[in-house]
């Protein structure tokens, strides 16, 4: 287990949550290899991605949505972020500030203080497939989870992938 994905299971101990450790081969750690693989669906299983402003004073965020959506940088996130221009975190940048490896970016173990918004339809589910900290494991848990991580639930964050 990776110092990461130890950081990860340490902060779940801390918050009290029921949750299940999934162990996966890290070569099927993106997320669709991943629902493919072990048989998932793409709507419980939730992407955590790093958006950073590109204009004006340096603004990160991290937004959680299903794997079956696409996540509105251009119009939502910038205006959560209140930045003229916001885009994707470099694999580099998302390294250096949450420790993580691509594929296991996970709302669970963030920096204190990082902005995390999460789209309303990962609320809707029962439980829902977080990443691992690292790619040899993924989370299963209640959403409910990024609430108690301080998360704001946004309306339509992403949008659904038959509408791209």
């Amino acid at each position: 287990m990776t110092d990461a994905e130890q950081k990860v299971i340490d902060a779940l101990s801390k918050i009290a949550v029921a949750y299940e450790l999934i162990e996966i081969d890290p070569a099927f750690s993106d997320t669709a290899l991943f629902c493919e693989r072990y048989g998932f669906p793409p709507e419980q299983t939730c992407n955590t991605i790093l958006v950073t402003s590109k204009k004006g004073p340096r603004r990160e965020a991290a937004c959680v949505v299903l794997a079956n959506t696409r996540l509105d940088v251009n119009r939502r996130v910038r205006k959560l972020l209140g930045a003229s221009k916001a885009s994707f975190a470099s694999a580099e940048e998302m390294t250096a500030l949450t420790g993580m490896e691509v594929g296991g970016v996970t709302p669970l173990a963030l920096p204190l203080g990082l902005p995390l918004y999460v789209d309303e339809r990962v609320m809707r589910h029962e439980w829902i497939i977080l990443g691992g900290g690292g790619r040899s494991i993924k989370i299963k848990v209640a959403p409910e989870v990024l609430t108690k991580l301080g998360a704001e639930v946004v309306e339509d964050l992403a949008f659904e992938a038959s509408a791209i």
